[in-house]
């Protein structure tokens, strides 16, 4: 599943709580990603690191192990709180998912075939509507809602060899979409995958977006709490301060052995403190 080690090389990151991040601008993102699109062999996990989600992988081995071998971008103004703090240094830009992947579908020029999986039958039909009409010159395949089997995907993946695709967008919610991604698909079933979380939501019309003067000061987090607070009202109220108090404590306790080491990780595989 990883990406080619020259890729891995060339990008620059930095490690939170242990994991990995890529540190780049969005057009070093959004060409990193294309290229690896391009690559005539292997198989790149692209998925995308929260304060949410960092506090599923500091409790989940499975998952962080899953995050290890993916290419992780920086999701949210958590994750700039938790770099300024344990690296002395904010990530280049907010990569979040709900943005990221459509400017990507504008960005590859072209023309691929998009497979989607997760969401309602009736959020898929929307989303890959939505997809179509963003991009027209891709072709957007709806291969199955969230409601399959997780334990016997053999249909699922012969769907999806009959599909031939070149990207696949996972939308299952976390961390169950990676490990499902890590467990069951292949190079020949797409040569990148991303799991994409509540994506097809936004994609469908679902969920509205957040005005863009809330998302200019990336507080689109506060918005979906007021949509849905029964059922975010964890995340955010409960999740926020649990994140906050593991980044103090892996700043207080200075844990130079997690993976990943501590200080950017440059280009050449270099760091500096």
């Amino acid at each position: 599943m990883n990406p080619s080690p020259t890729f891995a090389l060339l990008a620059p990151r930095l490690p939170i709580f242990g994991c990995s991040v890529y540190d780049l601008n969005w057009d070093g993102a959004l060409s990193f990603v294309n290229e690896l699109a391009n690559l005539p062999v292997g198989q790149a996990h692209v998925t995308f690191l929260n304060a949410n989600n960092a506090n599923i992988m500091l409790a989940d081995r499975e998952f962080r192990e899953v995050l290890g071998r993916s290419i992780v971008l920086p999701d949210g103004v958590g994750l700039d709180i938790a770099s300024h703090l344990l690296n002395g240094e904010k990530f280049v830009a907010n990569l979040n998912g709900t943005d990221f992947v459509p400017a990507l579908l504008t960005y590859m020029v072209t023309p691929r075939r998009i497979g989607l999986i997760g969401g309602s039958p009736e959020v898929l039909a929307a989303a890959t509507a939505g997809f179509q009409r963003h991009a027209p010159w891709h072709r957007f395949i709806p291969v199955s809602d969230g409601f399959f089997d997780k334990g016997d995907c053999t249909e699922m993946l012969a769907a999806l060899d009959a599909a031939e695709l070149d990207i696949l967008l996972v939308g299952m919610g976390t961390p169950l979409q990676e490990k499902w991604v890590d467990s069951n698909i292949r190079p020949e079933h797409a040569r990148v995958v991303m799991s994409v979380g509540a994506l097809f939501d936004f994609a469908s019309g679902r969920v509205p977006r957040a005005p863009s003067w809330l998302r200019s000061i990336r507080a689109e987090w506060a918005y979906r709490l007021w949509l849905e607070p029964e059922r975010l009202w964890r995340r955010y109220i409960l999740g926020i301060p649990v994140f906050l108090y593991h980044v103090l404590r892996h700043k207080l306790s200075e844990r130079k052995d997690l993976p990943g080491g501590s200080g950017r990780r440059h280009p050449a595989g270099g760091t500096k403190a």
